[in-house]
C-alpha cells in the first residue's frame, strides 16, 4: 500500500481529474491479486499446451494442431500481458473533496463519490483476501444509483479504511480536559 505523503503526486493518468482545490490525500494501486485469474489462465495454458506437445508429438497433422495449441496459448499470454498494463494505470484516490477510482488503458472510466455524499462505508475481506492483504470497499449514498459502490482488490483495507473513516468523520479537537 502506499498512502500518498506530501510532496508525492498522482501520476499524469490520475493527476488531470484532481481540481485545482482538492488535496490528495491517499493514493493506491489495486492489490496484485486482481491478476491471479490471468496468471492462472496463463499457467493452465502453458502445461495443457505442454501436454498436447507430448500427445501430438510428431506428423504433419500433429504438428498443425501444435501451432494451432501455442497461437492459442500466445493469445492468453497476450491478454495477461494486457490485465497487467490495466492494473499499472487503475488507481483509487482519496482527495480533500472525493473519491475516485481510475480504471482502463484505452478507454478511461473515472467513477467519482464526493466525501459529503458517503454516508455509510464499510469493507469485506473473503478468506483469500485476508491471506494475501485486500478486501472490498463498500460505499453507501442517500442518492441512487452512484457511479463508485464497489472498490474491490484494495490492499490493506484496515488501515485505508481507518484513514477515510476519519475523513468522512473528523473528530473533534479534545482540549485539556
Amino acid at each position: 500500500m502506499r498512502l500518498v505523503t506530501h510532496g508525492d503526486s498522482a501520476p499524469s493518468s490520475v493527476n488531470r481529474y484532481l481540481l485545482p482545490q482538492e488535496q490528495q490525500v491517499i493514493m493506491v494501486r489495486r492489490h496484485p491479486a486482481i491478476l491471479l485469474r490471468p496468471v492462472a489462465e496463463v499457467l493452465g495454458g502453458l502445461i495443457v499446451a505442454g501436454l498436447l506437445s507430448r500427445f501430438f508429438g510428431g506428423g504433419e497433422a500433429g504438428g498443425t494442431a501444435l501451432v494451432v495449441v501455442w497461437w492459442l496459448w500466445l493469445l492468453l499470454l497476450i491478454r495477461f500481458v494486457w490485465k497487467v498494463a490495466e492494473w499499472s494505470v487503475d488507481y483509487f484516490v482519496v482527495t480533500s473533496k472525493r473519491m475516485l477510482l481510475t480504471t482502463g488503458l484505452i478507454t478511461r472510466k473515472v467513477a467519482m463519490m464526493p466525501l459529503g455524499k458517503v454516508t455509510d462505508m464499510s469493507f469485506q475481506r473473503s478468506l483469500l483476501g485476508r491471506m494475501l492483504g485486500y478486501g472490498e470497499f463498500i460505499l453507501e449514498s442517500a442518492g441512487q444509483d452512484q457511479a463508485l459502490s464497489t472498490v474491490e482488490y484494495i490492499p490493506y483495507p484496515e488501515t485505508l479504511y481507518l484513514e477515510v473513516c476519519q475523513m468522512l468523520f473528523p473528530g473533534k479537537d479534545d482540549g485539556d480536559d
